[in-house]
């Protein structure tokens, strides 16, 4: 297969990990011989650096031009630590999405048996948990109407969601859960929000199609408690664009690190997968970020186009690298593994290339990899 990916490697961590996941596609196209090119743009900070703005009219041709779009992270402080900034990293991320109409952003969840001791949750409640978040993305409160008096003492964000907004997301996260336990909860806030009710509603009527899905219902603070409690009751969670992006970052945790979770962005013609990290500011230059979330990112990518062989060689891998400790530092805080060190062995084991140690190098952490 020929993909031509359009590269947002963004701003802090995001070039880092991204070159990684590029790597291990390269190593993936070696092995099963396909032909992966690579077309590089600027989005977010660095474009606002030197355009001006988030998202340049050549990034957004970029993408258009290519099969998928692999991104890094987008975001900056001194944007963060500005909120008179008129224009700001995320406003590119945002804008990228809605450009290319990636109406569903995926991210799953899974548990490594290694890393079950690293969660803040005690093992008997994340062992064997299997979620997979199912996020509204172009709608709600991010995209609605905002405002601003003129004296600055009162602001409002309109929350907007359409019919067919909501049907076009639940139509596919019934479909993924058919191939998965056969449930689907729903969250909203029904008791407060209108268009609470009026997803509630609609994801009721969709059910009825789907007559072998389970669907069930949860307030959104109830969900951030339950995913505490017994994430393990979670097979596709449903939910509007705000609630999802709460609920997605707290659910990463739950792994062990923020630095395992990957996601994709999907529409009917266009695609972006990322990892859920962000641009790690404080971590930038120095070679600790975990690559694997932008490697598992790539692996979504490959299974958006039927590549599930090339896409379970990357995820064995991953796990290979999880189970022997080769990893960077928020997963094991004695490690000494660099963030182009844990690319370059998940790189091996997909090549198929011998790794071996000598005793200095295993005094010192490291391995050779041939």
């Amino acid at each position: 297969m020929q993909l031509n990916i359009a590269v947002l490697a963004g701003d802090g961590i995001g070039p880092e990990v991204t070159n990684e996941a590029i790597k291990i596609l390269k190593a993936v196209a070696t092995r099963f011989e396909h032909n992966f090119t690579f077309s590089h743009a600027l989005l977010g900070a660095c474009a606002i650096d030197k355009y001006n703005e988030p998202l340049p009219n050549d990034t957004l041709e970029t993408c258009l031009a290519a099969d998928a779009v692999l991104l890094g992270a987008v975001g900056h402080p001194k944007y963060d630590n500005n909120p008179d900034a008129p224009v700001r990293p995320e406003q590119g991320l945002l804008a990228i999405r809605k450009a290319l109409q990636l109406f569903a952003n995926i991210r799953p969840i899974t548990i490594y048996d290694k890393l079950i001791e690293q969660s803040p949750l005690k093992a008997d409640r994340i062992a064997g948990v299997d979620i997979s978040i199912y996020r509204e993305l172009t709608g709600g409160i991010y995209f609605g109407e905002k405002h601003l008096s003129e004296d600055k003492t009162v602001a409002s964000d309109l929350c907007s969601y359409s019919v067919q907004e909501i049907e076009q997301i639940t139509h596919m996260a019934f479909k993924a859960a058919q191939n998965r336990r056969k449930k689907v909860t729903l969250v909203d806030k029904a008791n407060v929000l209108e268009t609470s009710r009026l997803w509630r509603r609609v994801v009721g009527q969709i059910a009825t199609q789907y007559p072998d899905i389970a669907l069930d219902f949860l307030f959104v603070d109830n969900a951030a408690m339950q995913l505490i409690l017994n994430p393990k009751q979670f097979d596709v969670m449903l939910t509007e664009n705000m609630f999802g992006d709460i609920l997605s970052d707290e659910a990463s945790v739950i792994g062990g690190s923020i630095g395992l979770a990957a996601s994709a962005s999907v529409g009917d013609k266009y695609s972006l997968f990322e990892p859920i990290h962000g641009s790690y500011p404080a971590a930038t230059g120095k070679g600790i970020a975990n690559p694997v979330a932008s490697i598992l990112s790539a692996a979504l990518l490959l299974e958006h186009f039927d590549l599930y062989d090339e896409a379970t060689a990357i995820k064995e891998a991953v796990s290979t690298s999880i189970e022997q400790d080769f990893c960077t530092t928020d997963i094991n805080p004695e490690s000494t593994y660099s963030t182009s060190d844990v690319g370059s062995f998940i790189e091996s084991l997909i090549l198929g290339n011998e790794t071996f140690t000598n005793s200095t190098n295993v005094a010192l952490g490291k391995s050779t990899i041939i």
